[in-house]
């Protein structure tokens, strides 16, 4: 290998490392700035899950929620959790499982004079809406999720690539030893002593 590959090569290890240190930093922040948002966002709301032991949120009809009884919804996994299997299983009862699509048309094709489907057609838009919007801070908190684990990569990358860079630096200095003895008239030693 020539004198001017290698620099190439040491140039473009150094740009690399460059790049993903970048990459992985811009990551993490992304991560941070996005999980923060939506922690925010959802802290605002003040939205909490029920109480351990409430008569209204049994075990039997929340399984799936009881490791967060009496926490407020402050992350993506517990928006994602109370949209799904609080409000969804609420939202469930109100017309026999009909969405709020379905309820809407049967208002509308009744002329719009049944209460009772103005109150569930009402009740579920307000319910499938939180729910949509739980679900969006939930989807946003994957993405910086994701965001997370491009960034570790991208640092294991970057390791890598700097760990590559040491062993070429160290070689070189490797050679240009040799290279010296040899010039000075002593010989290299067999197997990269002094």
């Amino acid at each position: 290998m020539t004198r001017g590959l290698r620099l190439r090569i040491v140039v473009l290890q150094v740009g690399l490392i460059g790049i993903f240190a970048f990459c992985a930093g811009f990551l993490f922040w992304g991560n941070s700035f996005i999980h923060g948002q939506v922690t925010d966002q959802l802290v605002a709301q003040k939205i909490s899950f029920p109480a351990a032991g409430s008569p209204s949120f049994s075990a039997k009809e929340y399984p799936a929620l009881q490791q967060y009884a009496g926490q407020q919804v402050d992350n993506g996994p517990k928006a994602e959790a109370y949209a799904n299997h609080y409000i969804g299983y609420h939202l469930t009862k109100v017309a026999g499982g009909k969405t709020y699509s379905e309820v809407s048309a049967a208002y509308l094709a009744g002329g719009g004079k049944d209460a009772t489907l103005g109150a569930q057609r009402q009740t579920l838009f307000m319910g499938e809406t939180l729910r949509g919007l739980l679900l969006n801070a939930f989807g946003w908190w994957q993405v910086g999720q994701y965001a997370f684990y491009a960034a570790i990569g991208l640092t294991v990358a970057a390791v890598a690539v700097l760990m590559a860079l040491l062993v070429e630096v160290f070689l070189a200095f490797r050679r240009q030893e040799k290279s010296t003895k040899i010039a000075a008239g002593r010989p290299a030693m067999v197997g990269g002593g002094s």
